[in-house]
This record gives structure tokens, sequence and C-alpha cells, in this order.
């Protein structure tokens, strides 16, 4: 792929705005100074002002269903690291985490720019969980589920909850505080004997089996985009 569509495709600028980027300096390819006209493939390393820039297209995304003893960590002195449990390919990290006793959803990339504004509180970005408890729900524990509670010295943001069999639970989050919802249940008596992340925006778990992942469909990265496009312009 030419140079500048290379830089163009990646978001940063047109193809005339990256000639020129090109012409002062200011991108390189593998640590030398990019050359107008040249070539450039996946395994290169291309940075405009020293930020490491790649093609949407080529952008690594991907849905894993994460089963519980493996830590959402990269640090290789882990040995239960989510890393080396799913053995991509490519260099890729964790967009937020799942504590190590729970399973679900999770999502890893290879774009630091999309992961940062996935995890950013602002964009209210959702995330659904079925939980089961170790006894009866109530109708009051539900609904203080759902007005927020008091953990850490903090008030949890309000949040969806309906109930989905004796003992167990669907809850929404726009927040991910540690362990957030494990604690919110302890706090009001109840302790979790199961969880699952099922949701993260408009990406579900699906029959997605445990410890396997699957790349993110076109639809669901166009559909991605533009949630966070939305929500960086403060749209509803």
């Amino acid at each position: 792929m030419r140079i500048n569509r290379y830089i163009a495709a990646s978001g940063v600028t047109s193809r005339r705005k990256a000639d020129e980027l090109i012409a002062n300096g200011r991108v390189q390819v593998n640590g030398r100074p990019a050359q107008a006209g040249m070539t450039v493939g996946s395994d290169d390393r291309v940075t405009v002002d020293g930020k490491e820039i790649r093609p949407r297209e080529d952008r690594v995304i991907i849905a894993f269903n994460k089963p519980p003893g493996i830590t959402s960590t990269s640090d290789p002195g882990r040995r239960d690291n989510i890393i080396d449990f799913i053995n991509y390919p490519r260099r890729i990290f964790t967009v937020g985490r799942l504590d190590r006793d729970s399973r679900g959803l999770i999502l890893l990339t290879d774009d630091g720019s999309l992961a940062h504004q996935i995890m950013h509180s602002s964009n209210k970005n959702e995330k659904e969980y079925q939980v089961t408890v170790d006894r009866p729900l109530t109708d009051a524990f539900l609904s203080q589920m759902e007005k927020g509670v008091r953990i850490g010295g903090r008030t949890t943001l309000p949040a969806r909850a309906w109930r989905s069999g004796e003992r167990s639970f669907h809850i929404v989050l726009c927040q991910g505080m540690n362990r957030q919802i494990r604690r919110m249940c302890e706090a009001l008596g109840y302790q979790v004997t199961d969880l699952v992340r099922v949701r993260i925006m408009h990406i579900t778990l699906g029959s997605l089996a445990e410890g396997t992942y699957r790349e993110l469909t076109f639809k669901e990265r166009q559909d991605l985009d533009h949630l966070l496009q939305q929500a960086k312009s403060g749209r509803p």
C-alpha cells in the first residue's frame, strides 16, 4: 500500500495532507523518514509525529469469551495471563478488564486510541452482565442495585437490573469500578456465585464458546466507530 494511502486509511488525514506530512519529515517507517511514493505493508511500523498508526481496516479487534481463572493482563510473569492464553499472532491488549473469577466477553485490540475511547467512562458505554447469587433475590435488592450502592466510599451510578431466575439477574452498567458487581452484592448481603459479561455496547457474547475468540464483523466495526464518534461529539 502506498504510504499516503496508508496514512489516509488510518483516519489521520487525507492523502494530499499525508504527502505534506511526509515532505515535512513528520512520518517515519520502521524508525526512518518516509519517502513519498514508498509502499508499506502490515509488518511495517508507521508513525506520524512519533505516534504509531494503522489503517482502520487492518486493525485487530477480537471478542473473546474469557474462562474463569484467566487474568486480564499482558504481564508475562503471570502464568494465567490472557495474552499467552489466546496466543494471537499479533501484539494485542485488553480493552478494560474482567476479574479473574468472572467469565464472558472481553475485547482485545492493537489500537490504543480505540481502547481508550471504549474505556472512557464519559462515553457511557453499556456493559451487560448475567449474575447468579447464593440465595433468592428480593425486589428490594434489585431496586437498590438499580439506584446505586455505597461501596468504597462512593455510590455506584444508577443502572438497569432485572430478574432472570430465582437467584439470577441481569444488570447493565456504564462504569467499571474494580469488582463492582461483586462488591455491590456483598454490600447488600449477597455473594456472587457466577458472573458472566454478555455484552459490551452492541457487541454480544452470543454462542461464542468459552476459551475461544472471533474477529468482529464488518458491521460490528462500522457500528463501533459510529457509536464512538457520536460519544466523542456529544450527540445522543
